[in-house]
């Protein structure tokens, strides 16, 4: 049987830096307390596949379309003329758009988000994304959501973990739609789950707390420095990301030269179902620059996915 933590990892200079990075503050002379071991990752497209729609819009398109189904004059407006019209590129535009600084359409997608759960108990929300988790399949890779993950990325939490690393997600992604799912797909319990979240009010006549028509804040960009520290209260020693909007948590991880940054590249046509560029242009081109480490999906991983089951 095989002793290798990383066994879906090529034998590559990249996972060499991160095997010698670890090991440097893990051992020896100049390693660092476990305490300071702090490493967080994005989800959507770090942890698990986000093309060709990220698994929170395959939910949410789920519930427009149960909208619709009560009022159709909802079409009159996006997103919900995308949903009923079957062509969802408005809605991939849209986080394209902000991936390249344009927000135009991105406060319109986001009041439409929030109405799904505006006056939701968040045990009944919990109840609702749970169930999604167990039935819904990737659209074009059909298989789990659970069998969509990067099966390297969740060995290289595992390595960390077994090097004193506390590991935790911090995404745009919504907080409370990746908790359900976070101890089961990726061994990081709902309390180390850092996200983008709706607004909350406790309702004192049901002793229930309920979302709002509100969005808290969106955990992109630079608010994720922000959201790692009010949340953790340390800087990260380790940071994976695959986009522009992780750079500032990549570089906050990086600052001083200290941290480790892991930038994943998808750059596979055949394993990664699809290949992209958009949205990571400017962390690519700076890679380099900044001291990042970018995994090639084709060229770093002898394994994408888990094997199907």
């Amino acid at each position: 049987m095989s002793t290798d933590p990383m066994p879906s990892w090529r034998d590559t200079k990249t996972r060499r830096a991160i095997v010698e990075f670890v090991e440097t503050v893990a051992q020896g002379p100049d390693a660092v307390p476990a305490s300071e071991r702090v490493a967080v990752f994005d989800n959507d497209g770090t942890l698990w596949i986000e093309k060709p729609v990220i698994a929170q819009l395959q939910y949410l398109i789920e519930r427009w379309r149960e909208r619709l189904q009560t009022d159709p004059t909802l079409a009159q407006r996006q997103p919900y003329t995308a949903v009923a019209s079957g062509d969802l590129s408005w809605l991939g535009g849209a986080v394209d758009k902000h991936y390249a600084g344009d927000d135009s359409d991105l406060g319109v997608l986001i009041a439409a988000i929030v109405e799904v759960t505006q006056g939701m108990s968040v045990g009944d929300y919990a109840a609702s994304v749970a169930d999604f988790y167990r039935t819904a399949l990737h659209p074009t890779l059909h298989r789990p959501l659970s069998q969509s993950v990067y099966q390297p990325m969740v060995e290289l939490l595992r390595y960390l973990e077994a090097n004193g690393f506390t590991c935790y997600i911090v995404s745009a992604g919504e907080r409370d739609f990746m908790r359900p799912m976070a101890e089961d797909y990726y061994g990081i319990p709902p309390e180390r789950v850092v996200g983008s979240a709706y607004g909350l009010t406790y309702d004192a006549d049901s002793a229930a707390v309920r979302y709002t028509a509100d969005l808290s804040f969106f955990d992109d960009g630079p608010e994720k420095p922000v959201r790692i520290w009010s949340r953790i209260g340390r800087r990260p020693l380790f940071a994976g990301g695959n986009a522009n909007g992780d750079m500032p948590m990549l570089n906050f991880a990086r600052s001083g030269g200290k941290g480790f940054a892991l930038l994943v590249h998808h750059d596979d046509p055949t394993r990664d179902d699809i290949p992209y560029g958009t949205g990571v242009e400017t962390a690519l081109a700076e890679a380099d620059a900044l001291g990042y480490t970018v995994v090639s999906v084709k060229d770093d991983w002898a394994q994408v996915f888990p094997a199907a089951h």
